[in-house]
């Protein structure tokens, strides 16, 4: 991260991202200069589970890891958050403690926006409320379709779900897909709650159909139209 760089240096970069591409600009500007920079080490916690909310944060390079740990201290995966992926919308609603933790799986860079002066900006504009429910009911929707997905989808078709999901970046990218998916199989068993061995299996299986290329620590989408056939439960 170079030292003169500002949030609003990355308004560009935040707006290849539908749900910030589709805000006002002026809520755009005035977020971004609320913002500031923060650099984490891989395995730092930009937030912990049980703390009260911060603000919101929004990722501009690396990638954060939300996860939760049962009660045996199993981890429990739930998504990957990469650039420009913004998190934290709830606390601002509930104000209750965080439910789960976000880590950083790489070097990593977000944009933080203080609660307190966010709150003010929301006190003067009360408006831009609706931006932030508009992402918050984007993220539910993310979510009750993985319920959905869990109590009547086949595991290939939730893995390959999955995988296209990430590319996409949780359906925060409006204009590309990600080719080259930067996860690791037991990362992704564990989002999906199955084996490694499962998901390996699988991914065997959409290796030998020329629909992904298996790396080490990557997974290459070779036919994304494939894989939507698959999602399509035609593959």
């Amino acid at each position: 991260m170079k030292p003169d760089r500002t949030a609003l240096d990355y308004l560009e970069l935040f707006r290849s991202g539908s749900w910030f591409r589709a805000t006002p600009a002026d809520f755009q500007e005035r977020l971004l200069r609320l913002g500031v920079l923060r650099a984490l080490k891989t395995g730092q916690h930009l937030f912990s589970r049980g703390n009260l909310p911060a603000g919101f944060y929004g990722v501009v390079d690396g990638a954060i890891r939300l996860r939760t740990l049962g009660p045996s201290g199993r981890e429990a995966l739930l998504k990957f958050l990469e650039p420009p992926s913004w998190c934290g919308e709830i606390g601002l609603f509930d104000g209750l403690p965080l439910t789960h933790d976000a880590i950083a799986d790489a070097p990593t860079v977000v944009v933080h926006v203080p609660h307190a002066p966010l709150a003010a900006l929301l006190a003067e504009q009360p408006g831009y409320w609706f931006e932030f429910g508009r992402l918050m009911a984007q993220h539910m929707r993310l979510t009750l379709l993985s319920i959905d997905e869990v109590a009547h989808e086949a595991v290939p078709i939730r893995l390959a779900r999955r995988l296209l999901l990430i590319a996409q970046n949780y359906g925060d990218l409006h204009a590309h897909s990600s080719r080259v998916i930067e996860v690791r199989q037991e990362e992704l068993a564990m989002m999906l709650t199955i084996s490694r061995q499962t998901t390996n299996q699988i991914l065997k299986q959409l290796e030998a159909q020329g629909i992904v290329g298996l790396r080490y620590g990557e997974i290459e989408i070779l036919d994304l139209e494939k894989l939507r056939e698959v999602v399509a439960g035609n593959g």
